[in-house]
């Protein structure tokens, strides 16, 4: 923003603003907090607070244009208020639509889980669930009343009835027909009396395009409404081909009729691409996952270190969005999840180089309030605690090819101290932690920290939902930009806003070799052929691979099917480990425990035990344990030849894993791999080790003894006695080996 020429009077007292360690609010936050104080029934301080106040209420932010980045409840809560709680059809019309009209939203579509995650499956097609909530989050009450016409009471009978069918889901195993003939049936009476004809008919005509001569497109069991209706619109906007992937045109269209519907503003809500993606994170210990889903799930122990996208093809951004980005006033980036809602917009090469070039616009990051669990509850720096602000500034260094400061001049955050301790402690016994903003280090970063009291009014009659108020937030950003034009905020300093030479195509994204729903499609095909011992397990298996997609579909080759054994048929010896599943190589089964299959059962861990063996084939030709001297004793294996050999390892890569595995090559012979031992010690069998860290790789619950040993990897080499460095070196050889070579991750 151009900073407009100071007057002598009460905002003199700006000037100064910005030392490095302050002990008092800063004057830019005590500007913001005089605002907010007042949007929540206050009186200001004094005269001059009264006039700085009157002057921020007074601010024409007609003309300013806005672009708001993120995904998740989080974005759509400072839009227009969180619009899945009920309480939303009360305060419908607040947040930052309330204040900017001039808003465009930019929307993450990597995600991967609840209703979304069942859409993935069937359709190539983006993420459209946060999509779905701004819809919702953006209604206004001018477009809805010029839409649809009526007094207030109608107005707001319209707004419940898109709050209802929306955010309606269908109950798991529900057919769901009844609904998507007659979805004004999820609504209230009255509401359904307030709908008029021809919208209701639109609806319909939406969720039509779903179904065809055989059927509905999308199984509705376990979906939500809004979703089904938001995919109608996109997929009848690209022509009704379920096998395509629509353009990023049709997307916008789909986008336009459902906006234009529902009351909110067309052409103003947008998805990052069109291009449908996955997101892939690494851990601090070499493991990665797949999927923003399991990332929340998966507890490692081991902080995130870095996230990555994958896309089917590079990630195309329409030419109209990038414009909005390039000549933003304000680009204000949501609070919400750290590595699964700005970070891979910002991994979008065209993106973060449009963000970057617009040298005028006041960029602010706003901060979290509490850690998230499986991003920010364990920092990289100090594994006892959540992160700190400057920390999650940190993680954008690491995962996003430019320089923070071309990304980000102020960084919002909650102030805590306002909290009442009683409110904090019922958190902290949720193990709920706040992220607390470390307002030195942030400075040193050459970042501005704005912390104020962006928590709901009535915070203490609300213990458990401290959530961003979106008046609150909107006042708040009202107030930086008046700061910005009075040149407060950023702006000035050219040394600082000098930006970094961006190469060509930044290295945040990947190509991934199948989408989605080919990806289940050859899952499914490949599990449907087999012999499975139990009714329904089928579909269970298919889940489960689903829901570990590191797991490589031609991981499903090597085994032909699965037996359920009674507890009286089973002859595995239990005498050197208790797991109850394991992969013969002599008929290619995999054979499970019936205890598995209880009210505790475990199926699940012991079959991908099972699985992982089954990688390893029929790769032993013969094998023995014999006594050695002195007092010990020599388990010792011989390796099939190649030609004969049935498995999912080349040579080369079982070899490696054999020595990683603690086996030494025969130099008398080249295909004996031999393990000595003190005669009374245990000794995990290589092929045992294999299917447990496969398991163990894909969910450390999967195999908590592995995680146990794993531990080991938490420590710094240089804290370890030399033979612990040497093991905690191997253990590490061990993730690379699977990360690499097992599971095919690139770096």
């Amino acid at each position: 923003m151009s900073a407009e020429k100071r007057k002598p009077g009460a905002a003199d007292w700006l000037a100064g603003e910005a030392a490095s360690i302050k002990t008092e609010p800063s004057a830019l936050e005590q500007l913001v907090e005089e605002v907010l104080q007042q949007h929540r029934g206050g009186e200001p301080a004094n005269a001059a607070a009264r006039e700085r106040v009157q002057a921020i209420d007074q601010l024409n932010v007609s003309r300013l244009r806005v672009v708001v980045i993120g995904g998740g409840t989080g974005l759509s809560t400072i839009l227009g208020g969180n619009s899945k709680l009920p309480t939303w059809t009360e305060r419908p019309f607040s947040g930052l639509k309330r204040v900017f009209s001039r808003l465009d939203v930019l929307v993450c579509t990597t995600d991967d889980g609840g209703s979304t995650g069942e859409l993935l499956k069937v359709l190539p097609v983006i993420a459209l669930g946060d999509l779905r909530k701004c819809c919702l989050s953006m209604i206004c009450e001018p477009l809805l009343r010029k839409r649809c016409g009526g007094d207030e009471k109608r107005v707001r009978n319209l707004v419940r009835l898109f709050f209802h069918l929306f955010n309606y889901r269908f109950s798991v195993g529900a057919s769901g027909s009844a609904v998507l003939e007659d979805p004004l049936s999820v609504a209230p009476e009255a509401c359904r009396r307030a709908c008029p004809e021809w919208l209701m008919e639109e609806v319909k005509d939406l969720l039509s395009t779903l179904k065809t001569k055989d059927g509905w497109v999308v199984n509705p069991s376990g979906h939500c409404l809004g979703n089904l209706i938001l995919a109608g619109a996109v997929f009848q906007a690209s022509g009704g081909d379920f096998k395509k992937t629509p353009s990023s045109g049709a997307v916008q269209a789909g986008l336009n009729r459902v906006a234009e519907l529902i009351g909110s503003p067309v052409g103003r809500i947008h998805a990052a691409t069109a291009v449908p993606g996955q997101l892939v994170f690494t851990y601090t210990h070499g493991v990665q996952v797949i999927g923003q889903s399991k990332s929340g799930r998966a507890r490692r122990g081991f902080p995130i270190e870095r996230v990555h996208s994958t896309f089917v093809r590079e990630p195309f951004v329409p030419a109209g969005t990038l414009r909005r980005l390039r000549e933003a006033d304000l680009i204000i980036y949501a609070p919400g999840s750290l590595y699964t809602s700005i970070i891979p917009v910002l991994q979008i090469p065209a993106i973060s180089q449009a963000i970057q070039s617009n040298q005028k616009a006041l960029k602010i990051l706003g901060a979290n309030f509490w850690a998230q669990a499986g991003e920010t509850d364990m920092s990289i720096n100090n594994m006892a605690r959540p992160f700190l602000v400057s920390e999650l500034i940190e993680a954008y260094g690491r995962n996003v090819d430019c320089d923070v400061r071309g990304l980000f001049d102020v960084v919002l955050s909650a102030d805590l101290a306002h909290v009442p301790g009683s409110v904090l402690r019922a958190y902290a016994l949720e193990d709920k932690r706040p992220i607390h903003l470390d307002r030195s280090k942030v400075e040193q970063m050459k970042l501005m920290p704005v912390e104020v009291s962006l928590f709901p009014r009535d915070v203490r009659n609300n213990q458990h939902s401290i959530k961003h108020d979106a008046d609150n937030f909107a006042q708040a950003i009202k107030a930086l930009a008046y700061a910005g034009r009075r040149g407060i905020c950023p702006g000035e300093d050219e040394a600082k806003r000098r930006i970094p030479s961006v190469p060509a195509a930044l290295s945040g994204w990947r190509r991934s070799e199948m989408s989605l729903c080919r990806y289940h499609h050859s899952i499914h095909e490949s599990l449907h052929r087999k012999s499975i011992g139990l009714p329904d397990l089928g579909k269970a298996l298919v889940q489960l691979v689903w829901e570990n997609r590191d797991i490589r579909a031609e991981h499903l080759n090597y085994f032909r099917g699965v037996t359920v054994v009674s507890d009286k048929a089973w002859t595995r010896s239990r005498e050197w480990d208790n797991v109850l599943g394991y992969y013969n190589p002599e008929d290619e089964m995999i054979y499970l425990h019936q205890q598995l299959f209880g009210r505790n059962g475990d199926w699940a861990s012991h079959f991908l035990i099972a699985l992982g063996e089954s990688l390893l084939g029929d790769y032993i030709r013969e094998r023995k344990l014999y006594a050695c001297e002195p007092a010990g004793r020599c388990y010792e294996i011989w390796l099939r030849e190649a030609a004969g050999y049935r498995g999912g390892l080349s040579r080369v890569q079982l070899e490696e894993f054999l020595v990683l595995a603690g086996m030494h090559a025969a130099p008398d012979a080249p295909d004996v791999f031999r393990m000595v031992m003190n005669r009374q010690a245990g000794f995990l069998p290589s092929g045992l080790l294999f299917g447990l860290m496969y398991a163990w790789y894909l969910d450390n619950a999967f195999a908590p003894a592995v995680d146990f040993e794993m531990g080991l990897l938490r420590w710094k080499p240089e804290n370890l006695l030399p033979h612990q460095a040497d093991e905690c070196r191997r253990r590490r050889a061990l993730v690379d080996f699977f990360r690499t070579q097992v599971f095919a991750h690139t770096e």
